[in-house]
């Protein structure tokens, strides 16, 4: 087989995260495959933290993050900076990962070309397209055009198949985030975060995330007011949140939660030392999708600060449940854990449905196989 170029796309801080165990593992192959890995820094801080910890550095950064981008700048933006890079390099295959709007547009950009498509985390579905916005109508859009589909479970692939996707495209390999954890758990990094959770050992952390746009408003007010109720009636609970550097999620969060002993406010981390803190909370509620694959994976129970998820399988297992946005429901359900044993424990020993940290090697082999 001749040498084949691969072109590795991503620009958010979660996609970085599950597409560098794959960029790794196709570095083990050079006699096999030639990398090309695009950027498009729709997040370019939190980005360029997880290029750092697992040593990555791109071909192309297209750099497009703006202040106040819209949805179509951003798609505008990856569509044409992509095309440029497919016309230069003509790679056999376009690598994308997930939901982003980077991912739908480096798509669109490889399908006008006819270069493959291979589609990292393929099938995830609400069948919701406003539920997560725009994530359901991004990964549905990718998939209409996708060549390989690398599906993280057998739930996912069901839902390729249902659509009338073809068996002999769709390959489960477990989930990419599992192969990171492997990478940066034994990390000995050092962090002011750590240290904090070091010097208070007793008390319950609880570890706070919220970004979603559909939570902008009172969603994410309601979110905040809950556990400010929750940390004022249980004095052994603190709250660590890493706050995304979204203006309206800053200002939310600051005005709510910026004034308490027991609930701090801190930057967004780095991936190593994020998954230091998962390991050392108690608890973590988000409304986003990757801890939701991530803390099982470290034993951590998940309540889930959304009306849908695209990740059952997580509520088959029992490691996850969600809640919603409602005050006093999540209230209810945040003390519940805090209070009742037996359900923590049940949640806690759950086991994690997301795979076995071999998922890159199974994408890279399909892919080989694929051009064989």
């Amino acid at each position: 087989m001749e040498k084949k170029k691969i072109a590795i796309v991503f620009g958010t801080r979660p996609e970085a995260i599950k597409m560098a165990p794959v960029i790794l593992e196709l570095k083990k192959h050079q006699e096999t495959f030639e990398t090309c890995i695009i950027v498009t820094a729709q997040h370019r801080e939190m980005l360029d933290q997880v290029l750092a910890v697992f040593d990555i550095k791109p071909d192309y950064d297209l750099d497009i993050m703006r202040k106040n981008q819209t949805l179509s700048d951003i798609t505008a933006d990856v569509l044409k900076g992509i095309e440029t890079v497919l016309i230069k390099e003509r790679p056999d295959i376009i690598l994308v990962h997930g939901d982003t709007t980077t991912s739908f547009a480096a798509a669109l950009a490889a399908y006008y070309h006819k270069i493959p498509i291979g589609h990292v985390e393929a099938g995830l579905r609400t069948y919701d397209k406003y539920f997560p916005f725009p994530e359901e109508g991004n990964r549905q859009l990718i998939d209409t055009m996708t060549d390989l589909f690398f599906v993280p479970t057998e739930m996912t692939k069901a839902n390729l198949l249902k659509e009338g996707k073809d068996e002999k495209q769709i390959v489960v390999t477990g989930n990419t985030v599992i192969d990171a954890i492997h990478y940066t758990r034994d990390s000995q990094r050092k962090h002011p975060a750590l240290d904090l959770m070091d010097a208070k050992p007793n008390q319950k952390w609880v570890l706070l995330t919220s970004h979603r746009r559909e939570n902008y408003g009172e969603p994410m007010t309601n979110i905040f007011e809950a556990m400010l109720e929750v940390v004022n009636a249980h004095s052994e609970v603190d709250v660590l949140l890493p706050v995304h550097l979204s203006p309206t999620v800053q200002k939310v969060a600051r005005e709510i939660l910026g004034d308490h002993e027991r609930i701090h406010l801190i930057e967004p981390l780095e991936v190593d030392v994020f998954h230091q803190v998962i390991a050392k909370a108690y608890l973590v509620l988000t409304d986003s999708g990757g801890l939701q694959e991530e803390a099982p994976a470290l034993d951590i129970p998940v309540l889930v600060l959304r009306d849908k998820t695209e990740r059952p399988e997580g509520l088959q297992a029992g490691t996850l449940r969600v809640i919603g946005t409602d005050k006093e429901r999540v209230i209810e359900e945040v003390t519940e854990l805090i209070t009742n044993k037996e359900r923590y424990k049940k949640m806690s020993k759950a086991i994690n449905p997301y795979g076995d940290g071999f998922a890159s090697v199974r994408i890279v082999k399909e892919i080989k196989d694929y051009f064989q």
